[in-house]
């Protein structure tokens, strides 16, 4: 039996691992390491290591990839899960605002506000003082503009004796109870106006309705006014308003005809009108605004 070369297997020599045995060049053992082998061995792990690394690699690069594909869905899903296009984004108007809703409150009902009129249309309403200096205060006034001063003035319960023509027999017949009466003047045209009182609105558009061009209040002179409308032609006006109704009588001084052409006389024929209508309808207010604060 020869030494150590029997039937058994020798151990092949491993240079990473420790104790094991190199093999002799030739099968001989002086102790000179084998280089070729050593170097082969060191070239087939450094193989080895590279291909670990290169495999490394592409996991790590799939890996980022997918982590970045996933982002991209997060991403895309945050400005809208459903796919839509921005063009099917709502439209503004369907947005909220973001400002605060209005605060709501209870509806209150105010009470409606009382009528002037009805404070004029009944005498048992329109208690009020009652006068020729209450209806004509002003000395002078100006209406659209023209001025115009106040002359005489006359108050009478006899409504007939302040009226002439027809006048007389339609305020007797619907109850009038009062004519107050003032004239002012204009640039030498003067103008009369009248108003007649009764006890309820109904009388006094009786009255208006009956009233005919021949219905003429009677012209107030004297207070250096002088005479007119005494057999001339002239120009007169019938209207009312609540329980009142009121004239007027324009004319020019010597007697002079009132024609067309005469646009100053009706002018102021229709100033005066308006200033009575708007005197009535003062007395109307105020004592609507008395007795609402009441």
């Amino acid at each position: 039996m020869s030494d150590g070369q029997g039937g058994g297997s020798q151990s092949q020599w491993d240079p990473w691992k420790p104790n094991s045995q190199q093999p002799g060049n030739g099968g001989g053992d002086d102790g000179t390491p084998d280089w070729a082998a050593l170097a082969e061995a060191s070239e087939t792990r450094n193989k080895r290591r590279r291909l670990l690394f290169i495999g490394g690699g592409a996991l790590a690069t799939v890996a980022i990839g997918a982590a970045v594909a996933v982002a991209v869905v997060s991403a895309n899903s945050d400005n809208g899960a459903s796919g839509d296009h921005a063009s099917q984004l709502p439209a503004t108007a369907t947005l909220p605002s973001g400002s605060a809703a209005a605060p709501s409150f209870a509806s209150t009902s105010a009470p409606p506000p009382l009528d002037p009129k009805d404070f004029i249309a009944d005498v048992k309403k329109d208690t009020a003082p009652l006068g020729a200096d209450t209806f004509f205060p002003d000395a002078r006034l100006t209406m659209n503009g023209a001025p115009y001063e106040k002359g005489p003035t006359a108050d009478t319960r006899n409504c007939a004796s302040a009226a002439q023509g027809t006048l007389a027999k339609v305020l007797t017949g619907n109850g009038c109870t009062r004519l107050m009466r003032a004239t002012y003047t204009r640039g030498g045209i003067a103008v009369t106006v009248g108003v007649a009182v009764f006890d309820t609105g109904a009388q006094a558009d009786k009255a208006k309705g009956q009233a005919d061009k021949k219905s003429i209040v009677k012209p107030l002179t004297g207070g250096g006014v002088k005479a007119f409308c005494d057999g001339a032609v002239c120009r007169s006006t019938t209207n009312s308003y609540g329980r009142y109704a009121y004239f007027t009588l324009t004319g020019l001084p010597g007697g002079k005809d009132v024609t067309p052409k005469d646009t100053k006389v009706f002018r102021t024929g229709d100033d005066l009108a308006e200033y009575a209508f708007r005197q009535i309808r003062r007395r109307g207010e105020v004592q609507a605004s008395a007795a609402a604060h009441q």
